[in-house]
């Protein structure tokens, strides 16, 4: 079977298997309050990357590779597993770090901002971004590389074991929670939560405040690897899930339409206190009423 084609299976049992733990956990019923609005977003997104960004990157590179090193079609295939892993952790996980902590700057921050406005989480967030968010992204091309040097199977092994771990750090099953509390596994979780995301890191990311000293939507900026804020200092582990997660000024001042999140700078918003338009700025969270941003 063409890595691939093996690669998409396991990416759908994935996605099943999540779905389900979220459904038999209650926690999807209970937690996940998507409209419309929001279901537009995050199908359409699903949708765009997986049927034109993801190929338009992979066959953009690939001919452009084919053009300017002809010779090195394959090139690498016969490198160890190790050495292929290591050049992608560099090459897809830390670049995508480095412009998700970039994409919270004013300049990239309406690219991303679709990722932060919902107010549940759930594996239907984990694409939700603007359709330009994906296409600039630097670890999507760079694979695109990787793959013509002939990474093919091990680049398929990578990117399951890394959507593993995104579906699982944005579930609204929290995987993690219950392993904390059994004393046999602290030196293991110790080591986890500082090596991959986990439902606890990613979701203080998300959170609508850093007030209550678990949410830390200016760090945790971590795909696979966590280790990344470690290193970079940008890291906040407390084991708690914040009270909520969204954003202040979307519950202010109501939600952004969906095509506005998605297609920015295409169509603009002409909401008060918005990104999503030109000479826009959002609304600044000191000024938000404390029960806004801390009620249960």
């Amino acid at each position: 079977m063409e890595p691939q084609k093996l690669q998409n299976i396991l990416i759908v049992c994935l996605i099943f298997g999540y779905a389900l733990m979220e459904w038999v956990s209650r926690r999807y019923k209970d937690t996940v309050t998507a409209n419309g609005n929001d279901t537009k977003l995050e199908l359409l997104m699903f949708l765009s990357l997986l049927a034109i960004a993801q190929p338009i990157a992979l066959l953009v590179t690939g001919k452009l590779c084919a053009w300017l090193i002809p010779d090195m079609r394959g090139a690498w295939a016969n490198w160890p597993v190790w050495a292929m892993l290591g050049l992608l952790l560099v090459g897809d996980d830390l670049t995508q770090y480095l412009w998700h902590r970039a994409s919270h700057t004013p300049l990239l921050w309406p690219l991303h901002r679709a990722h932060h406005s919902a107010e549940y989480m759930s594996i239907r967030v984990t694409y939700r971004n603007n359709f330009l968010y994906y296409m600039l992204m630097p670890g999507l091309w760079i694979a695109g590389v990787f793959v013509y040097l002939g990474f093919g199977m091990t680049y398929a092994a990578y990117i399951v074991v890394k959507i593993a771990v995104i579906l699982g750090a944005h579930c609204a099953w929290r995987w993690d929670e219950p392993l904390y509390k059994i004393r046999a596994l602290r030196p293991l979780m110790w080591v986890l939560e500082r090596t991959i995301s986990t439902p606890a890191t990613h979701w203080a990311h998300h959170a609508i405040t850093n007030d209550d000293g678990i949410g830390h939507y200016k760090g945790n900026f971590g795909n696979l690897m966590f280790i990344w804020d470690i290193l970079l200092g940008t890291a906040h582990i407390t084991r708690k899930f914040p009270a909520k997660v969204g954003l202040i000024d979307d519950r202010l001042f109501g939600q952004e339409r969906w095509y506005h999140q998605m297609f920015y700078p295409f169509f603009q918003s002409r909401r008060e206190h918005t990104a999503l338009k030109f000479g826009g700025r959002p609304y600044d969270d000191s000024q938000a009423p404390t029960s806004t941003v801390t009620s249960t």
